[in-house]
């Protein structure tokens, strides 16, 4: 009989651990998205800015010249 409790409780643990360890994989991949959307997104930056630029540099060249 207690034999057949350890065993139970060792089955517990497990089934514990298994649980976690597939939250922690879940918990990995949703940081992985995160970070390759930043990575994506990060590479927009100097285009816009390089766009702001630009515009910026039309508006002053219009108001020099009209």
């Amino acid at each position: 009989m207690e034999m057949t409790l350890d065993i139970v409780k060792l089955e517990a643990e497990v089934s514990k651990m298994i649980s976690e360890n597939m939250k922690l994989i879940a918990e990995t991949r949703k940081l992985n998205a995160e970070a390759s959307k930043m990575i994506r997104e990060r590479a927009w930056y100097p285009m816009v800015a390089i766009g702001a630029a630009f515009a910026s540099g039309a508006a002053l060249a219009k108001l020099m010249i009209g």
